[in-house]
């Protein structure tokens, strides 16, 4: 289920939790899409935690917008404390990630698929889109 977000003025939005698409994923999840939460920024973050192996993204696509993904450890006072591995598919290249990461997608770079293989210690997962909406294209019908 999305999260439900609330609006405090034009600036400040209370973040509410929210749960994620993929069922992997069982700690609640944070998000604010420029759209729905922003006043329609070109912006949108989603924030998970990772405990266990799974495929996040199976194909391989493209946005028509820039897109920032962080991979971190889990522990809020040391992040750079990794201990997983995450294949990530850019430009027909295969990278093996196996410590902390930001990834630059700019708009129109090939990506896919996303395979987290290993998670030995839990991970912190943020996507980051400079658009109104999530990474997630189509927007499944219950986060729109």
């Amino acid at each position: 289920m999305p999260a439900e977000n609330i609006k405090h003025g034009e600036y400040i939005v209370e973040l509410g939790a929210g749960r994620s698409i993929f069922k992997q994923i069982t700690a609640p999840q944070i998000e604010a899409f420029g759209e729905r939460d922003l006043n329609g920024a070109n912006f949108s973050l989603g924030y998970s935690y990772l405990i266990q192996p799974f495929l996040m993204v199976g194909n391989t696509h493209k946005h028509d917008f820039d897109q920032v993904i962080f991979i971190l450890g889990h522990d809020a006072g040391n992040v750079i404390e990794f201990d997983g591995e995450a294949e990530f598919t850019i430009d027909d290249k295969n990278k093996s990630i196996t410590y902390p990461a930001c990834i630059y997608l700019p708009k129109g770079t090939m990506h896919g698929p996303l395979n987290f293989k290993r998670v030995n210690k839990p991970m912190i997962f943020i996507d980051i889109t400079l658009h109104t909406g999530p990474s997630v294209l189509p927007i499944p019908p219950q986060y729109q």
